[in-house]
């Protein structure tokens, strides 16, 4: 993730804090001296740097602070608050007309910073929620770029409208609207044209398509990689168009991810969602206290939460829950659990939700492509074997080697671990069955 340097060390920075019996005012500038360049080494834009230490140390060096039985604490949660703040407080979400009425969601941004994958992972995530969105091709000079929408569209099961790249932009909007009023559409979707930089061409094509149609929402993409260029780049378009909000892409890559920390502060815009992959679903609301919390390392356990919810399928549940207790889980329920895991982001990602994991996994390589390995066995089977796994003898398991293109002893492996996993999930469900209590989601077994 973006923030990994700057959560390492700021956790060194606390760990010495918490380490101290009591605090002297000393010891509280100290530490955020050292938090000021932490965040400046992210990138972080050096007005907002200065008035978070400001303020952190202002509330930080009071005889409440300085005099609690764990002052070290006192200090990590007030630094928690004021990262919240800078991130802006609450959640907020893409404004939307009643569902019988027309949105018009207009997103704009410079070439590369992913605007076209975006519109289709948010129509996508509009879809989920009830809506009928219609994603619209108004980018007419960068080559390839209607193929890609109508792709990721179809790709989301989401209807694309374009009429080629000979019109003006206004008017594919214009046409646009009309073909949604027609065919029952209540959301429209405009992927406009990016520059390379900001150009005055640009601006006057964006602000005809808003003199022309009501745009109810203008959203800016931006991409995390270009650390402070992202945050000059909020302001311009802010000041010419009227942004109502931000989406941060490229959240998930190796970047200082200062633009983060640096938006809201000093545009005043509210984060909308941050691309964490480049999977159409990998598109996530954006919570400011739950940032806040991984930046600290304090993990995100409400965003692992709601992946799993996402994906929860409570009468498949029940169904793998019966099947554990009469110890008929079979290579099937394996396959579904690990397709489960893959979707709600990979084993990397989800432990990195876990308070204090990611500092635990920082030099611990984990191979996601065990996965496939995995994958490429149980798929080699036949459908009897997955679904009666005594069936594998020696020859079976040499002809389902073959098929998956590794060794036998790979095969032995899984098998093995296979059998003690359902041993051990019997026994569990056992337990469970003397007076355990259920949550309302589970995690897949068997990771």
């Amino acid at each position: 993730m973006a923030f990994e340097n700057l959560s390492d060390k700021l956790q060194n920075i606390f760990k010495n804090l918490k380490g101290k019996g009591r605090l002297s005012e000393a010891d509280v500038k100290t530490a955020l001296k050292e938090v000021k360049m932490a965040l400046l080494e992210a990138d972080v834009n050096f007005k907002v740097v200065k008035n978070f230490v400001n303020t952190v140390q202002e509330r930080a060096v009071g005889q409440d602070v300085l005099n609690s039985l764990t002052p070290g604490q006192m200090v990590i949660k007030i630094v928690n608050e004021e990262l919240v703040k800078l991130l802006g407080d609450q959640t907020v979400e893409i404004q939307l007309k009643p569902s019988n009425e027309i949105t018009v969601i207009m997103a704009c941004g410079l070439q590369g910073a992913g605007k076209t994958t975006t519109v289709a992972k948010i129509a996508g995530k509009l879809k989920s929620k009830g809506r009928k969105p219609l994603l619209v091709a108004c980018d007419i000079y960068r080559p390839a770029a209607i193929d890609q929408l109508q792709i990721n569209g179809n790709k989301q099961g989401v209807s694309v409208f374009s009429i080629g790249d000979k019109h003006k932009p206004v008017n594919i909007a214009k046409a646009a609207l009309e073909h949604a009023d027609k065919n029952g559409f209540n959301v429209v979707i405009l992927d406009t044209a990016g520059r390379l930089h900001i150009d005055e061409a640009m601006m006057e094509e964006l602000q005809e398509i808003k003199s022309n149609i009501t745009v109810h929402q203008t959203l800016l993409v931006v991409d995390a990689m270009t650390g402070q260029d992202a945050v000059n780049v909020s302001e311009t378009f802010n000041q010419k168009l009227n942004i109502n909000g931000v989406i941060i892409t490229k959240l998930d890559s190796d970047t200082r991810g200062g633009a983060a920390l640096s938006i809201r502060a000093v545009t005043g815009l509210p984060i909308l969602y941050v691309g964490m992959g480049e999977k159409l679903s990998d598109l996530e609301q954006f919570y400011p206290d739950r940032m806040a919390s991984r930046i600290l390392g304090m993990g995100d356990i409400l965003t692992l939460i709601d992946k799993a919810q996402a994906d929860f399928d409570e009468t498949k549940a029940k169904e793998l829950e019966r099947k554990i207790k009469k110890a008929e889980f079979d290579f099937n329920d394996f396959l579904d659990q690990m397709q489960q895991v893959k979707k709600m982001g990979g084993i990397t990602d989800l432990l990195g939700m876990l308070p204090g994991a990611g500092k635990q996994l920082k030099d611990v390589e984990i191979d996601e492509n065990a996965l496939s390995s995995t994958e490429a066995i149980i798929y080699s089977m036949t459908k009897a074997e997955r679904a009666n796994p005594d069936l594998l003898n020696l020859s079976r398991k040499k002809r389902i080697a073959a098929g998956a293109g590794v060794d036998i002893s790979e095969v032995n492996q899984l098998v093995k671990q296979f059998d003690q996993s359902r041993k051990m999930m019997k026994q569990f469900s056992g337990m469970m069955g003397k007076g355990g209590k259920r949550g309302k989601f589970k995690l897949p077994f068997g990771f």
